[in-house]
């Protein structure tokens, strides 16, 4: 059987979503720093330095503490929590019916076997966070709660336990190629824990996660992601999603938690920093390729959003000034 060219395009075509734009924008990454393996019960404390941490349960269970959390958060085998702007954490395992142990902090990026424990008798965790650019910390940081628990029980989730093997395996293997699969492993544990996420919260806070999960909204977020700089109209976009204007602008605001122009005008902010931090593409043909009539009123709307001209930002983000604005919800 011979493909066409035009077969590839249109096939790698189909796969593209709305998350995926998002996840490309925000350069979303899922890190592995670490774990252990213990036996019997212990207690290891934790100062957050990263906005999202995530601790994930490869085999046993455990107790999680935070700040801003009022009761322990218990985790299962496979599940994940993704802590958010937590200063602190606690974790605890075992049966609580003898002294805790006090495990120390290990050095980052190694794994640590408490007297030898392994999977088969004893509590594994594993621990990273997610990296993102400034957009994406400000967007991921807003969507989730202060701490989302994915549960590996749920239906949603059932690839998270093979995800977690492969990576303890990785992790604990010691074999070449090693760093290279652990950070491929930390990526779509990350996708799995977000798309479990999403599956599992059925009222999801108003804002850009729950707009990419609504189906009668998709084929409208799709256009304006796919033609950033075409001059759309509200009619248009109705039309898109099959839908009154009237229905089209309520249902669109109740989900995104802003109207779909104010939305639209969002994601092309977010596409100019990104452009004017990754490159040196120039003002005037980004504001004509973001929908802007001239370079001066794409300035000025820049400015008013993001707090400093194009080229102001792009010297901060450059020179590791601080940058007054760093993303614009969407």
């Amino acid at each position: 059987m011979v493909v066409s060219p035009q077969f590839l395009r249109d096939s790698t075509e189909m796969v593209r979503d709305q998350l995926s734009d998002v996840f490309d924008l925000i350069e979303v990454r899922g890190l592995v720093s670490g774990g252990f393996s213990v036996r019997g019960d212990w207690v290891c404390r934790f100062d957050l330095h990263d906005p999202l941490k995530m601790i994930a349960v490869v085999c046993g269970h455990l107790r999680l503490t935070t700040d801003g959390v009022a009761e322990p958060i218990h985790l299962a085998p496979g599940d994940v929590a993704i802590l958010n702007q937590r200063t602190h954490m606690v974790l605890e395992g075992g049966r609580g019916d003898g002294p805790a142990a006090e495990l120390p902090i290990g050095e980052a990026d190694t794994f640590v076997r408490v007297d030898g424990a392994d999977c088969s008798d004893a509590d594994v965790i594993i621990g990273g966070h997610i990296d993102v650019n400034p957009i994406g910390r400000a967007l991921l940081t807003a969507a989730l709660p202060p701490v989302g628990h994915v549960r590996a029980s749920a239906a949603e989730a059932s690839n998270l336990h093979a995800i977690l093997n492969r990576l303890l395996d990785e992790v604990t293997g010691s074999r070449v190629g090693a760093a290279f699969a652990i950070r491929q492993q930390g990526q779509l544990l990350l996708l799995e824990v977000l798309r479990a996420y999403i599956a599992q919260n059925d009222e999801l806070p108003p804002g850009w996660l729950r707009l990419l999960t609504d189906e009668r909204l998709r084929p409208a977020v799709q256009q304006m992601h796919d033609e950033p700089g075409k001059p759309w109209r509200l009619e248009e976009l109705a039309r898109a999603a099959a839908m009154s204007r009237t229905s089209f602008a309520e249902r669109f605001r109740i989900v995104a938690g802003v109207p779909p122009l104010t939305y639209l005008n969002n994601w092309r902010m977010n596409l100019a920093q990104q452009a004017l931090r990754d490159g040196d593409t120039r003002v005037g043909p980004l504001a004509f390729r973001l929908g802007y009539t001239s370079e001066s009123a794409f300035s000025n709307a820049f400015k008013r959003e993001v707090g400093m001209s194009p080229l102001r930002y792009r010297a901060s983000v450059r020179d590791d000034l601080p940058v007054a604005a760093q993303s614009v919800p969407v």
